[in-house]
């Protein structure tokens, strides 16, 4: 999990959104269009985001097709703590 998480917040383009939309998620489940509104970014690139971080298992999204809610996952929250070293680093730079 900590590769896919330097992947995903360090090595790629995106990363900094992607921290956004986890510490979001971090303080309630929430759904694409909220996390857009909230984060002040295109709804289209979200939802990009949001797929990427469910391909690595960072985030799951509930049942319903509309308004689907985005949890992060035991996985991930297991690995938060290297996920909060990952992230200091860069927010450092």
């Amino acid at each position: 999990m900590e590769k896919a998480l330097w992947y995903l917040f360090v090595a790629s383009r995106g990363g900094a959104n992607r921290v956004r939309i986890v510490r979001r998620l971090r303080d309630r489940p929430r759904n694409a269009n909220e996390l857009a509104k909230a984060l002040d970014v295109d709804y289209n690139t979200i939802t990009h985001h949001l797929d990427m971080l469910k391909d690595h298992d960072v985030v799951e999204p509930s049942d319903h097709d509309y308004g689907k809610l985005y949890f992060l996952t035991d996985r991930f929250e297991r690995h938060a703590e290297t996920f909060e070293e990952i992230t200091g680093e860069v927010d450092a730079e």
